[in-house]
This record gives structure tokens, C-alpha cells and sequence, in this order.
């Protein structure tokens, strides 16, 4: 791994492991804060309400910010931002300010989440991201399981403000960093297969024993052709090398190369390296005797830049924005406040803006959501998923805190030890999903984790002691641990990667609405009087018919299906060499 890879998997795994601390400490925080500030309960549920609105309503514009500025950029800037806005929660002096620096921390959290994926996708060749997104999850699952021991012993100790003081320092290191070092070549080639995904040059004009021979039809395009040469390849001929390319094209689904003789291409065409044909010698950056070539060999595009010419639809993002900071705030407050006016208000408000958001999408020249991402059917699948698969765990956590506390009598403590088989788990199917990934595809690893998923929840429902309820815990981990990766991967790696930032912040948009819609899918029916066993067997229905639905739209285990992107993608190349 290169040095410029190492640091974006780190600057990823910290910006992934911060956000994920900070929303799991905040809960044992906010007892203590509100006794000490003598803030209301409405007040303190502001401290998360305001930050889910701000965070999902800003997640897709922040990574369109990041496709056009660059990830590492705006990962720097929400970084240090994050920081600063947890530094002055430390130090707030009242309620009021809490909850504006709250608002604050989701407007920065927004810049840097979608960044720690699109930062992977433009860093790693496709064939190579299942494991940093393993990884990245697994980090997640450690902060989720630190996050309630580490904030109950700050508050017991230093106090409430120190929880918050605690992410300064990564943040501003982590945030410097991104902004003083400069992004390497990786960034601007990772759409071309023979740049992100070749072994290092060794400045030899023949490279047949560096690419492998389906790739090289692209070369025969790209270099120069005398007036003799191309007078021979128009002439047919029947020897076996012509079959013979014609064959591995057929194979790889490129033309065959218009090369038709190899002897003939090696006596006509003039060496990279000589200066008769006006060639310039070979390069660290060449594997044609070519100078950096800057349209794609395939597409013709150009490659992926720091600043593309894209333009930002403000009236898009305010539309899109609008529209989920209304439903996102409708779910958060239903548990609570039910049905009230604000509610009414805002559930009317995000069905209206998203009409007129999707209307004014399909009419502008500059979408904000580019339709490579939109129209995939496995794109798609896979953010439904992810709706689905948050809602059922979150949900069910919900119903479970009311069961163990309300129908078995369990105290604190029992429950925090019943549910680390669910942390464990989550830890550990991360980097297993990466395998799965590749030896079984995403189909067949997304739908089985979603089966798994729903079995946890169905144990829970009959579970009526320790072990039951340990094993009910410990599938839903490794169930969602599982899924998470594997639709993860399939958002990430199906985005070009000039719109790796708005497939990153599609994926987090999804990951903050689902939970929110869980908990107020398992509020609304427990208050219908049914018990704890409705809740979770709609919940367990709810995955179940995610992965009925949207599991046939995933790619199987193919090389057309895994190993293939978009067009000009470098996951053209094959995963295993």
C-alpha cells in the first residue's frame, strides 16, 4: 500500500470513527447536561434533533462539494470544523449555545462523511475497496461499542464537557493533515485502469509482460500510426494472431485490436524511444512511450480532476435538503410529540420539496445527482437496503431497551453486557463480508446477511432468557455488520469515481434516515398496545422484504457483474491477477 493510500485509509477510518463516537457518548451525556445547564427535556432532545436535520440535509450537497473541490479538501475543512464546533460545546456556557454548536457539528459532519468514501473510491482501484470499507465499518463498530463506556466514565470523572473535548485533538490532526498534503497522482488517474491498477513501471517500451493481453486493444488506438502501417492493417489477412486477438476481445467485451500482424506492427511501427516518429521516450507514466494521456483510452473522457467543470445547482441542493431535513425532523420528533403541528407541517413540507426537487432535476443541465448513480438499478437496490437494514436494527434496540427493562426486569448493566455479542459481532463480520464479497458476490452476501438480520429479530421475540437474547443480539450484529459492508461496497464501487462524493453522500443520507424511520415505525406500533412482539415482527418483515425486493438487483458473482463497472472504469480490470 502506497504511503498516499495508507493515510486516506486512516484520515477515513478517524473521520468514520469521530462522528460514530460523538452520536454514541451523546446519549449517556445528556442526563448530566441537562440537570447542570437546567435545560427542559425538549431543549435536550434538541442537541440531537438539530444535529440529525443539519447532517442529513446537507450529506449529497457536501459530496457533490467534494466531487467538484475535492474529497481530501472538504474532509479537511469538516474535520477541523467538527472539531472547533466540539470545542465550543466543552466550553458553551448555556443550553442555547449547546444546541447551536450541535447544529454546527452536523453542518461539518456533513462535509466530512461522504468524503471518507469518496476519499476510498478515488484513492482504491474497485477490485481493491472491499477491504478499506471493512475496515472503515469495523472502526464504526468500535466506536459504537466504546462510545456508552468511555462517556460514562468522563461523566463520572472529568465531567460532560470533556466527552466533547475528547474529539479536538484527532480532529485538528487529522484535518491539517488533508489539508497540507497535497493529493498524490492517484486521485487524478483512478479512472484509468493502466495508471490506478498497474504494478510499477520499469520504463521498458515493451510491456507485455506488465498488462495483461485483454487490455491491450486500447494501446493500438492510442499510438500514432504511420502512412505504411496503416496502409497494412487495412489489408485482411487469415494468420492466428488476428484470431487470435479477435478471440480475447470477444472475452473481454473490447474491440479486437486493429493490429493484424505482429511482425508486420513490429517492422512498420517505429520504437517509442526513437525520435524518427516524433515519439518522446517512456515515462513512469506511460506503459506507450505516450506522454500522460489525457482523455480515458476507452471512453475518450478525461480523467478524474480536483475541479471538475460541473456546476453546484443551489436550487437543487436547497430543494433536496428541504425536503429530507423536514422528514428527517418529522421521525425524529413523532416518538415524542406525536402528531403535532410542527409535525403535520413538516410532513407536508418534505413530499412537496422532493417534487419539486425531482422536477427541477430532470429539467436542469446540471443535476445534482448525476444520472449514473440515480438510474443503477444496483445503486438503487443497495441504498434501499441500507433504509432498511438501519431501520430494523435501531428499531428493534428501541423495543429491546423496553423489553429487557419493563417485561424481564433487567438492570443497566445486565442489558449493556447482554448486548455486547452485538458489538462483537458487528466488529467481526465486517472484514468477513470483504470475503464473502469476493468469493460469493454482493446478491448472494447481501440477501443471506438481511435473512440473518431478520432471524435476530425473530429470536428476540420469543426470547425470554440470557442465552436467547445473547443469541438474538449476536445475529443481529453479524447480520448487520455484514449488510452494511456489502451494499456499502456496491454504492462506492458502481459511481464513476468523478461522482464518488455523491454516492458517498446518498450512502450516509441512507444511514441517517433509516434508524430515525425505524424508531418511529417501532413507537408508532407499540403504542398501539400490542406489546414489544408486534414492533419487532414488522421490523423482521421489513428486512425480509428489502431483501426480496432489491437483493435480485444486486450484482451476482461475475466477471461481467463484480469485476465490471462503468464504462472507463478501472473496474474493468480483473479482481485476482
Amino acid at each position: 500500500m502506497t504511503p498516499h493510500r495508507a493515510l486516506t485509509l486512516a484520515s477515513s477510518v478517524a473521520g468514520a470513527m469521530i462522528v460514530a463516537l460523538d452520536g454514541t457518548v451523546l446519549t449517556v451525556v445528556q442526563p448530566t447536561l441537562q440537570r447542570e445547564l437546567g435545560a427542559s427535556f425538549a431543549q435536550v432532545q434538541w442537541t440531537s434533533t438539530g444535529y440529525l436535520v443539519a447532517v442529513a440535509g446537507l450529506l449529497v450537497f457536501a459530496g457533490r462539494l467534494g466531487d467538484r473541490y475535492g474529497h481530501q479538501r472538504v474532509f479537511g475543512v469538516g474535520m477541523l470544523g467538527f472539531g472547533a464546533a466540539s470545542a465550543g460545546i466543552g466550553v458553551a456556557p448555556g443550553i442555547g449555545w449547546v444546541i447551536a454548536l450541535r447544529v454546527a457539528q452536523g453542518v461539518f459532519g456533513a462535509l466530512l462523511q461522504p468524503a471518507t468514501l469518496g476519499m476510498l473510491r478515488a484513492a482504491f482501484p474497485p477490485d481493491r475497496l472491499r477491504m478499506p470499507i471493512a475496515l472503515r465499518m469495523s472502526a464504526i463498530g468500535v466506536a459504537a461499542a466504546a462510545g456508552p463506556v468511555l462517556g460514562g466514565a468522563l461523566v463520572s470523572g472529568p465531567g460532560w464537557r470533556a466527552v466533547f473535548l475528547l474529539n479536538v485533538a484527532p480532529a485538528a490532526a487529522f484535518g491539517t493533515l488533508a489539508l497540507a498534503v497535497r493529493v498524490g497522482t492517484e486521485r487524478r488517474w483512478a479512472g484509468r485502469p493502466d495508471i490506478a491498477t498497474q504494478q510499477p513501471r520499469t520504463g521498458r517500451p515493451d510491456t507485455s509482460a506488465q498488462q495483461p493481453l485483454p487490455s491491450r486493444p486500447d494501446t493500438a488506438a492510442e499510438q500514432p500510426r504511420t502512412a505504411r502501417f496503416d496502409t497494412a492493417a487495412e489489408q485482411p489477412h487469415a494468420a492466428g494472431p488476428e484470431a487470435r486477438l479477435k478471440t480475447l476481445g470477444s472475452a473481454t467485451g473490447q474491440p479486437p485490436s486493429h493490429r493484424t500482424d505482429a511482425a508486420d506492427t513490429t517492422a512498420e511501427r517505429p520504437l517509442p524511444t526513437t525520435d524518427t516518429a516524433g515519439q518522446p521516450p517512456v515515462t513512469a507514466h506511460s506503459t506507450t512511450g505516450q506522454p500522460p494521456a489525457t482523455t480515458h483510452p476507452t471512453t475518450g473522457q478525461p480523467p478524474a480532476k480536483a475541479h471538475p467543470t460541473t456546476r453546484l445547482n443551489a436550487l437543487s441542493a436547497t430543494l433536496l435538503a428541504l425536503s429530507l431535513a423536514a422528514l428527517v425532523h418529522a421521525l425524529v420528533t413523532l416518538p415524542s410529540d406525536g402528531l403535532s403541528p410542527t409535525g403535520w407541517a413538516a410532513l407536508l413540507i418534505a413530499p412537496v420539496a422532493g417534487a419539486g426537487f425531482v422536477r427541477h432535476e430532470r429539467r436542469t443541465p446540471w443535476p445534482l445527482l448525476p444520472s449514473d448513480v440515480v438510474r443503477s438499478p444496483a445503486v438503487a437496490a443497495s441504498l434501499g437496503i441500507l433504509v432498511a437494514a438501519s431501520a430494523t436494527l435501531q428499531g428493534t434496540l428501541f423495543v429491546a431497551t423496553f423489553l429487557l427493562q419493563d417485561t424481564l426486569g433487567f438492570d443497566p448493566l445486565h442489558m449493556a453486557l447482554l448486548g455486547l455479542p452485538l458489538a462483537a459481532l458487528v466488529i467481526a463480520a465486517a472484514p468477513g463480508a470483504a470475503v464473502l464479497l469476493r468469493r460469493a458476490g454482493a446478491r448472494r452476501t447481501t440477501v443471506g446477511a438481511m435473512a440473518v438480520l431478520a432471524a435476530g429479530v425473530l429470536v428476540l421475540v420469543r426470547a425470554s432468557g440470557s442465552p436467547a437474547l445473547c443469541a438474538g443480539f449476536a445475529l443481529l450484529g453479524a447480520g448487520y455488520g455484514t449488510v452494511m459492508v456489502a451494499a456499502t461496497h456496491v454504492v462506492v464501487r458502481q459511481a464513476p469515481v468523478e461522482s464518488a462524493g455523491v454516492a458517498g453522500g446518498l450512502q450516509q443520507t441512507a444511514m441517517n434516515v433509516g434508524p430515525v424511520l425505524g424508531v418511529a415505525v417501532a413507537t408508532t406500533l407499540m403504542g398501539l398496545g400490542h406489546g414489544h412482539a408486534l414492533p419487532l415482527l414488522v421490523l423482521a418483515a421489513l428486512a425480509g422484504a428489502a431483501a426480496a425486493v432489491a437483493g435480485p438487483r444486486l450484482p451476482k458473482r461475475s466477471p461481467q457483474a463484480i469485476n465490471t463497472g462503468q464504462e472507463g472504469d478501472p473496474a474493468r480490470v480483473p479482481a485476482r491477477r
